[in-house]
């Protein structure tokens, strides 16, 4: 069974600004200082089109140190934990000895000595979110919801920080949980305000044991 859930985004909206659609997801954990980033920008996408995409349910993630090196992609699990270290031939993100402190979230540790690094996630090979600025012993901590945020912006590009201005007016939160496809229509526009819901679901089978 596929990991991806096939989702299609369907223009049926009044919009004569030829609108930019944003959708990102929020890190939910706690302890995380996090500024959104625009995972996914659909941009002229007319009345009437389409346009579909995947969102995996499995992500990974990477990190990057002071010296401009980035680690490779690594698949990430909830549970796992993660710690950039110094081996012999340079900084290296690996698994970590011991699992995540919450077995619904995934962690990522400084265990350098004089490097800040920047721990990122990715999903679908697009930046989802990341925490920048970890000193030596410090971690990130990633969790996020079965849902997606969408809306409308512009001037946003595909992996760059959302403003807070901008997140504020994007209140449209859409549960993908159990769902195997979907269409996402836009309505609305000209006088009236957007309104994204989902149409043409197709629900993951429920295995009987």
């Amino acid at each position: 069974m596929s990991n991806d859930i096939k989702l299609n985004f369907i223009n049926r909206s009044n919009d004569a600004n030829n609108s930019s659609i944003v959708i990102f997801q929020k890190n939910i954990s706690d302890t995380f200082d996090e500024i959104a980033i625009a995972w996914k920008v659909i941009k002229n996408c007319g009345r009437l089109d389409n346009h579909p995409f995947n969102y995996p349910i499995i992500f990974q993630i990477a990190a990057s140190d002071s010296y401009g090196n980035y680690t490779p992609q690594l698949t990430a699990c909830n549970g796992n934990a993660y710690e950039m270290v110094k081996s012999t031939s340079g900084n290296v993100l690996q698994s970590s000895s011991t699992p995540a402190t919450n077995p619904e979230e995934v962690e990522i540790q400084n265990n350098l000595t004089n490097s800040d690094i920047c721990a990122h996630c990715y999903r679908n090979g697009k930046l989802l979110a990341t925490k920048t600025n970890l000193v030596p012993g410090q971690k990130a901590i990633f969790k996020f919801e079965p849902s997606i945020y969408i809306g409308v912006a512009s001037q946003i590009e595909e992996g760059s920080f959302i403003s807070s201005a901008v997140i504020s007016e994007i209140n449209t939160k859409i549960t993908i949980l159990g769902i195997a496809s979907a269409d996402i229509v836009m309505t609305g526009g000209s006088s009236e305000p957007f309104n994204f819901s989902l149409e043409n679901i197709t629900y993951i089978p429920v295995e009987l044991e």
